[in-house]
């Protein structure tokens, strides 16, 4: 079999891995490259393969760095299969429809036609199948299946088979134990593997600490009198947010003051988690018990979901304190730029980054802590507290991703580290070879390799 590496090699987005066997041809996701202008001209480039030459493709989760780019390929004439599990497929349209229009947007700035529209996004709905974890798929030479990564609700591992090998992609491996959902299902015996490395230079704090950590900001934000601000991607974050919250509020850990999820698209995506409330398929044992119990997990008194500009104009007449979810997470667009305006001069109020932030993401140089920025062309300075708490990230940190590959075991002849920051990406792979003893590729874009 061959493998090409055609996206997230030695940068975390754009995740597109082509595989080729006699004449199949599969891929295993079908990612938007994000992050600097550099990665994102990427989107605008031909495939590095002939689309209506694809048989299949399997997406590990509905994250866009690993689905943004399938209207293109649609469009430019793939005409095979795209499997997932359910919630993915779920995810995956609103995401791709919410992002149509952001993408619209860049294409204009640079007079170049869009990368797609709505009509491309639901052809690729048409072609797209669910498939519950460990439920095979035969595509020519290909047996392929799904192990649960415990990343996001949904989200996937794909194991595929051929001629008596097995190679197992990561996909975007999980900060287990994650609060709602099952933890990261290992996948021994495979002869080669390619792991993420999002995370691989850095480790996350535990559970516990970072429990106690969003309690002491918004237990110090309340006492300032501030606002708390939370950059949240939309997805998973938004939504492991309010579950701690709903745990912190109902066992009074916390004050009750108002809290705003000022995002569109994590209000309609909280509804999807809502859908396959109560399913243990996706769901742990803990928050299945909670919601059998009546517990509504994602919500909590004082909670208010904004969903229209008006209602996110007005929670600027609502006293401080307060405490503002919004999009976007890299706060690289989306409506916490006009919270960040507003009360990033405030030294009674708090930035609380949660998440991943790319190389040149405003968020990224808020953490590293410069005090004058630029948004919307007008410059802010920056009198609010910065915090950051990677314990909430839903990736593995070090010892996560080094546990995954130690979990393989003895059969891995041959190993790939990709979907990091090239130094990230360096730093996982000398440790695996300094624990493991396996030695790890850190493949290019364009790279292909023989198994």
């Amino acid at each position: 079999m061959k493998l090409t590496f055609c996206g997230a090699a030695k940068t975390v987005t754009g995740s597109n891995y082509l595989l080729e066997e006699g004449d199949t041809k599969i891929l295993v996701d079908c990612g938007l490259n994000q992050g600097p202008s550099y990665c994102e001209d990427l989107n605008f480039e031909p495939f590095k393969y002939d689309p209506k030459e694809i048989k299949a493709v399997f997406v590990t989760h509905a994250h866009l760095d690993h689905i943004g780019r399938l209207p293109s390929l649609v469009k430019a004439g793939f005409d095979g299969t795209i499997y997932s599990t359910p919630p993915t497929k779920d995810f995956a349209e609103l995401l791709l429809l919410d992002s149509e229009h952001l993408l619209r947007q860049e294409s204009d700035k640079r007079h170049q036609p869009p990368l797609y529209d709505a009509s491309d996004i639901l052809k690729v709905m048409a072609h797209w199948q669910k498939r519950k974890y460990h439920e095979k798929v035969q595509i020519g030479p290909f047996e392929v299946e799904t192990y649960d990564a415990g990343h996001i609700l949904g989200s996937a591992s794909v194991v595929v088979r051929w001629s008596g090998k097995e190679m197992v992609f990561s996909g975007d491996l999980g900060n287990t134990p994650a609060p709602y959902i099952h933890p990261t299902e290992y996948v021994p015996g495979a002869q080669f593997a390619l792991v993420e490395s999002a995370y691989g230079d850095r480790l996350h704090e535990g559970v516990d600490e970072r429990k106690a950590a969003l309690r002491s900001a918004i237990v110090d934000t309340i006492k300032k009198g501030g606002v708390l601000m939370v950059p949240a991607f939309a997805m998973e974050r938004t939504q492991d947010l309010l579950y701690a919250m709903n745990d912190l509020v109902e066992s009074g850990d916390i004050p009750r003051v108002p809290v705003f999820v000022d995002s569109p698209l994590a209000i309609k995506l909280t509804a999807v988690y809502q859908k396959y409330a109560s399913n243990p398929d996706y769901f742990n044992g803990e928050a299945v018990g909670l919601m059998r119990q009546g517990d509504a997990i994602f919500d909590f008194p004082g909670l208010h979901m904004t969903l229209t500009k008006e209602q996110s104009k007005e929670i600027n007449d609502v006293p401080g304190p307060k405490v503002v979810i919004a999009g976007a997470g890299m706060m690289n667009g989306g409506r916490i730029l006009h919270h960040a305006i507003r009360y990033l001069p405030d030294e009674k109020s708090t930035l609380l980054v949660v998440g991943y932030q790319a190389k040149g993401s405003l968020g990224q140089r808020l953490v590293a802590g410069e005090s004058v920025v630029k948004i919307f062309g007008e410059e802010v300075n920056v009198r609010a507290k910065i915090l950051n708490i990677s314990g909430f990230s839903a990736h593995a940190d070090q010892n996560g991703l080094v546990l995954w590959v130690r979990q393989i075991g003895p059969s891995l002849q041959k190993l790939f580290v990709c979907q990091g920051e090239e130094e990230s990406e360096k730093a996982l792979a000398a440790k695996i070879k300094e624990e493991l003893n396996v030695e790890a590729a850190t493949p290019s874009l364009g790279d292909e390799t023989v198994l």
